[in-house]
C-alpha cells in the first residue's frame, strides 16, 4: 500500500530571483557533496590523527577507510539523490511525495551496492522489505544523523510551504529513523535551508538561521552548541552541534567546511551538512573551484540536474 501525503497549496518565494534561487540551491547540493568527498577521508580519525597525517585537511584525495577515488561520494550524497529521484518519480506519476515511492528509491540505492550505508539505515530499509511497513517504532538507537543527512531534497521540493516541509521530512525519516532528536534535527536543518534559500534580504537570513537555532535549543537543550563540546560523532546531537558551531562561526564556504571536517568521527556527514547550509548561504558561484574541479563528474551533473528539477517541482502552479 502506498501513502501519499497531501500536497499543500504552494506558496512560491517570488521576492528571490529565480537565477539567485537557483545558484544558492545549487550551492547547497553541491556543498553537500562537496563536504562529503572532503571529509571521506578523514572519517573515524581524531582531529590529532588528522593534524599527524595531514596537518589541515583542505584539499580533496580520496582514500580514507573506504578507499575513495578523489571526488568520490558516500551515502550522504547518494541517499539525498536517491529520495530526490523518488520525489520527481511521484510527480511524474502523480503521486506526490508518495513514502511508498520513497521506501522503493531506498531499497533500490540499497541494491545498488553503496560504498557505505549506516547500520540504522540499513535496518530500516530491512524492515520495509521484510514487512513493508513505512515506519518503525520509536527506538533509543535511531538518534543517529542518518535521516537528516539527505534530507535536502525535500527542502528544495517543498520551498514555500513550511508545513509540507514538516510533514515529508518526517515521512522520509522514519523509514529508518524513528526518534524526537533525529526528527527535531531534520526539520530545523530545513527551516533553515528555507530561510537561506528564500530570504529576500540575505542580511537577514544568518539571524533568522540563529533563531531557528536557538528555538531547536531550547526545545532539545541537548543540542546546545555554545560553547562547542567537541565532539563529531554519528549522535545526531554530536554531528548537529558541529555543523551549527562551525556554520555559524566561519565567513566563507571552504573555512565552514574544513573546519568541520577536521574533528574527524562522522567527517563525511558534518562535512556535507555544514557544506550544504554554506552553499546556501553563499551559493555555488563561492566553492573552491579546485573542489569542484576534483568531484565525481557524474555527481556533480546529477545534483546540477536533480536541483533545477527539485526547484521547477516547487515552483511549479
Amino acid at each position: 500500500m502506498h501513502d501519499v501525503l497531501e500536497r499543500q497549496p504552494d506558496r512560491v518565494p517570488v521576492a528571490m530571483g529565480r537565477v539567485r534561487l537557483f545558484d544558492h540551491a545549487l550551492g547547497a547540493y553541491l556543498g553537500l557533496a562537496l563536504g562529503d568527498a572532503l571529509g571521506a577521508t578523514v572519517e573515524f580519525m581524531t582531529p590529532r590523527e588528522i593534524a599527524h597525517h595531514h596537518g589541515v585537511h583542505r584539499d580533496i584525495t580520496g582514500g580514507g577507510w573506504l578507499h575513495l577515488k578523489a571526488g568520490q561520494v558516500t551515502d550522504d550524497t547518494t541517499m539525498s539523490l536517491a529520495l530526490g529521484d523518488a520525489f520527481l518519480l511521484g510527480q511524474r506519476e502523480g503521486r506526490p511525495f508518495d513514502r511508498g515511492l520513497m521506501a522503493d528509491a531506498f531499497v533500490a540505492w540499497w541494491r545498488g551496492k553503496p560504498v557505505d550505508c549506516g547500520n540504522t539505515c540499513r535496518r530500516g530499509i530491512v524492515r520495509y522489505l521484510s514487512d513493508g511497513s513505512l515506519e518503525g517504532p520509536p527506538n533509543d538507537g535511531d538518534a543517529g544523523n542518518g535521516a537528516l543527512m539527505r534530507n535536502l531534497p525535500v527542502a528544495l521540493a517543498t520551498l514555500g510551504r513550511p508545513e509540507a516541509l514538516r510533514s515529508v521530512s518526517m515521512a522520509q525519516a522514519r523509514i529508518t529513523h524513528h526518534h524526537p532528536l533525529s526528527d527535531a534535527a531534520t526539520v530545523a536543518f530545513g527551516q533553515m535551508l528555507h530561510v537561506l534559500l528564500t530570504q529576500a534580504e540575505p542580511q537577514h537570513a544568518l539571524p533568522a538561521c540563529k533563531a531557528i537555532a536557538q528555538e531547536l535549543v531550547k526545545q532539545h537543550p541537548q543540542f546546545g552548541y555554545e560553547p562547542y563540546p567537541g565532539r563529531a560523532t554519528a549522535y545526531v546531537v554530536d554531528t548537529v552541534q558541529t555543523v551549527l558551531h562551525h556554520f555559524f562561526a566561519a565567513t566563507d564556504f571552504e573555512s565552514a567546511v574544513v573546519g568541520a571536517v577536521n574533528q574527524g568521527d562522522d567527517a563525511d556527514t558534518t562535512g556535507a551538512l555544514v557544506g550544504m547550509l554554506a552553499g546556501a548561504r553563499f551559493g555555488a558561484q563561492a566553492l573552491p573551484k579546485r573542489w569542484l574541479s576534483k568531484l565525481d563528474r557524474s555527481v556533480r551533473m546529477a545534483v546540477t540536474e536533480q536541483t533545477s528539477a527539485l526547484l521547477a517541482l516547487a515552483l511549479a502552479p
